[in-house]
């Protein structure tokens, strides 16, 4: 989808504004159709935001095949094509206008990919449009050029008329009419106010002549009302069948059946060959573990080291491997009850020696018995030494380090 640009503004300035209301909120919009490029846009406000879509030509004959498959034929030949859409774009131009918006039904629908999704519904044929919501500064600009600059001027020539020269009094009452009025229901007083050709076509004129475009419109009294009727094409059964036969056997064609079950066939053979080696290793390893003994463990070991080049080793070893890790779940289970259980019994008796716990106690007897040597040497010192020896305290015993558990 194309983005609206500053150009799709432009040629929408000599455009009229259609109304239509929606759960009292009014709709104005702004439709331009190509003819050259079969192209169209739409402009749509609520005179708070502003929503846009540009549609190419095959977005629009997406579009109109989406909203109305009975009424479409889709296998037709390129030059019926563009006729189809030529017509179809035209006819949705006759809708969009003063005349026809009238008998065309108006909805906002919910849509997963449009901000706002609106619908036009006719006797034979319908319509949707899916706009994207505009940023503030160009919707900004958009409402300031498009709508409030010229109703400003046209209400400026409006109170020129002999209602402006009326009295203060006959002015003020025909102002409080038309506010009561329109505070009561704004969509209402909107839609009729801006429905009217002479105030639509008046507006259109002014719009184009305040944006300096060179092809002014006219200014219309009255409008007539189009024959809106949209056209099926009918494809014929002689000129589609000899496609239709040639497409059948280029589709049988495209599809070929053999290269699958070559394929799958190749890859089963080769994942049955790969297995047969680690079978053949496994078996010799499993042999080679029963004629050297009792020992799995070593046997294990040495399967390694005999069948390095192998690839398939790893699966071989899983059985030399199975029964190391039920000798290390049996041995530190009891190991921990075993210590606690011959605890009581180490207490009962004299003198236990205990394998880890009791390493370090004949340190400590022997420290006390060389502070209690050394106690007495200091004793004879001061004895014999007398007065001249010198008065020092009590040495306190060397501590070599606490008992870590």
């Amino acid at each position: 989808m194309e983005q609206f640009s500053e150009e799709h503004g432009k040629l929408l300035l000599n455009k009229e504004w259609l109304v239509a209301t929606k759960d009292s909120t009014p709709y104005l919009f702004k439709c331009d159709f190509s003819t050259a490029d079969l192209s169209c846009f739409i402009l749509v406000t609520d005179t708070k935001t502003v929503w846009t879509e540009v549609l190419n030509s095959k977005q629009f004959a997406r579009r109109w095949r989406a909203c109305n498959p009975n009424s479409s034929v889709d296998d037709v030949r390129e030059d019926d094509e563009e006729q189809w859409r030529m017509a179809n774009l035209e006819l949705l131009a006759r809708a969009h206008t003063l005349g026809g918006i009238v008998e065309l039904s108006f909805d906002c629908v919910e849509s997963k990919y449009a901000d706002l999704a609106i619908e036009l519904e006719c006797e034979t044929f319908k319509w949707r449009w899916e706009t994207c919501l505009q940023g503030r500064r160009l919707s900004a600009e958009i409402i300031s050029s498009h709508l409030v600059l010229p109703l400003i001027s046209l209400n400026h020539l409006a109170f020129m008329s002999p209602v402006g020269e009326s009295s203060e009094s006959d002015l003020e009452k025909a102002v409080d009419k038309l506010g009561r009025t329109a505070r009561r229901s704004v969509d209402t007083h909107v839609k009729n106010a801006l429905a009217k050709p002479r105030l639509a076509t008046s507006l259109r004129r002014i719009t184009a002549m305040f944006n300096f475009v060179p092809d002014l419109p006219p200014i219309m009294l009255t409008v007539e009302q189009p024959h809106l009727q949209a056209q099926v094409t009918q494809a014929k059964t002689e000129k589609l069948s000899p496609v239709s036969t040639h497409k059948r056997p280029a589709q049988g064609l495209m599809v070929p059946a053999t290269p699958p079950s070559v394929t799958s066939a190749s890859f089963s053979k080769t994942r049955d060959s790969s297995p047969k080696i680690p079978v053949t290793a496994g078996s010799n390893s499993a042999t080679e573990s029963d004629s050297e003994g009792e020992a799995p463990p070593a046997v294990g070991v040495k399967g390694k080291g005999r069948a390095p080049s192998s690839a398939a080793s790893p699966p071989a070893d899983v059985e030399p491997h199975s029964p190391a890790p039920r000798v290390l779940s049996i041995e530190p289970t009891p190991s921990k009850p075993l210590h606690r259980r011959e605890a009581p019994s180490s207490d009962s008796d004299s003198s236990p020696v205990r394998p880890v716990k009791k390493t370090r106690p004949p340190l400590t007897s022997s420290e006390e018995e060389d502070s209690e040597a050394e106690r007495k040497r200091r004793l004879v010192k001061l004895k014999s030494g007398g007065a001249g020896g010198v008065n020092r305290g009590t040495k306190q015993p060397i501590k070599r380090g606490g008992r870590r558990f």
